[in-house]
């Protein structure tokens, strides 16, 4: 069920029709500028550092750097690939992912994201549907021989010209530095990212997903669940997913906050994590959580700095929401939405009931519109009747590519 903007079940109205608040307003900003704003705001704030447990692993980059270091990153690219043109990524949470997505969005062209447990078969189909023309590869990945799968498929994807290693990131970095390339003029409503979602299809479709719909998505959704600006984010979601590089990386910049980020998610190593920087927020889908509560650090580890979560992508439980509340006293929230949608169309909201939170989908993010349809005459039903969800707005995709 979608709550009303009121937050009611709509007890006014008498079809599933609503729509979402009109404030904030929306940013007219690309991703670039987002990261610029924050650059020019608090340039000396920690924007991002890596989550390693030994803190003498760790890397990180103040707000002035992050963006210093994607403008490079931007004119490498603007060096090597024409505005428009598709490049894909296949990494997982590394900085180098988070600086690939703000160079390439200021350099005009579009990032095509893999994810890293993909095999040869799943990274040929990827590279050859979107006709990437370029591929950043970490070399092997957790067992997963990365680049040896894409020297394998190579030749079946005539358009791919570039394969870079991330290993040889610096060497790349370095041309941009270098660079006096010019760098296009990108606009709100332009594509910026192909992301690979399969919903009830086979085989998976490329959603087309541009500027404006990302960094408001990112934004709204951090506003809803009330997270302070210069707040400390922990950011373990699969950046290669919505859920990490526009709720995390996008919501977190917007509100200035420094990222921690994890390149791939174990609860002991998140729990301390929370303790060594605390942290105030975080995201993560219930199997991430109810591995976090098992964990046996859970109960030794302070982690009261923690004030607000997000959920979704599958049920979560009641039980979840409340020992969350009650043992941390954190705001839980729950977002509903999928990958051609930004990708959340609506949200529970802080003080909504743990019963609203497990049986409702909350209500319509800002500028969002959603009703609930017969699929066979499309005509918009009644409350509390079962139907297809339908929704519009600024955050949908442009297409399918």
């Amino acid at each position: 069920m979608v709550l009303d903007d009121s937050g009611a079940r709509a007890h006014s109205h008498t079809h599933s029709h609503t729509h979402g608040p009109s404030e904030p307003p929306l940013l007219e900003i690309t991703l670039g500028g987002l990261l610029r704003e924050a650059a020019e705001t608090c340039p000396d704030r920690l924007a991002l550092v890596t989550g390693e447990s030994n803190p003498a692993e760790r890397r990180q980059w103040t707000y002035a750097e992050l963006y210093a270091e994607a403008l490079s990153v931007a004119r490498a690219l603007a060096e090597r690939f024409e505005p428009g043109e598709r490049i894909a990524i296949w990494a997982p949470n590394i900085p180098e992912w988070v600086l690939m997505q703000f160079g390439s969005a200021l350099a005009g062209t579009i990032l095509v994201t893999v994810n890293p447990a993909y095999r040869a078969e799943e990274v040929a189909y990827v590279l050859k549907q979107s006709r990437s023309v370029g591929i950043f590869v970490l070399p092997h990945f957790r067992g997963n021989a990365m680049l040896r799968s894409v020297e394998q498929v190579r030749a079946e994807c005539p358009e791919l010209r570039e394969v870079i290693r991330f290993d040889e990131w610096e060497a790349f970095v370095a041309l941009g530095r270098d660079s006096q390339a010019e760098l296009p003029e990108v606009r709100p409503g332009d594509p910026t990212m192909i992301q690979y979602t399969s919903g009830t299809t086979g085989f998976p479709k490329g959603a087309l997903l541009h500027h404006r719909g990302l960094v408001n998505n990112g934004a709204h959704t951090i506003d809803r669940m009330g997270v302070d600006e210069g707040s400390v984010w922990i950011t373990a979601m699969p950046l290669f997913h919505t859920g990490g590089c526009v709720l995390c990386v996008l919501g977190a910049v917007s509100k200035k906050a420094t990222q921690v980020l994890v390149e791939q998610f174990e609860p002991g190593l998140v729990l301390e994590l929370i303790e060594a920087f605390g942290a105030q927020a975080m995201v993560g889908v219930p199997t991430m959580l109810i591995a976090m509560l098992e964990h046996p650090d859970f109960a030794r580890r302070n982690l009261s700095s923690l004030r607000t979560m997000t959920s979704g992508g599958s049920t979560v439980p009641e039980a979840l929401v409340a020992r969350f509340e009650k043992e941390l006293g954190v705001d839980f929230t729950i977002v509903f939405g999928q990958t051609e949608c930004s990708p959340v169309a609506s949200m529970t909201r802080p003080d909504d009931s743990v019963e609203d939170k497990g049986t409702t989908l909350g209500p319509p993010m800002p500028h969002v519109e959603i009703k609930i349809i017969d699929p066979d005459s499309g005509e918009t039903l009644p409350l509390d009747t079962m139907g297809e969800y339908c929704t519009r707005g600024y955050h949908v995709m442009h297409e399918y590519f």
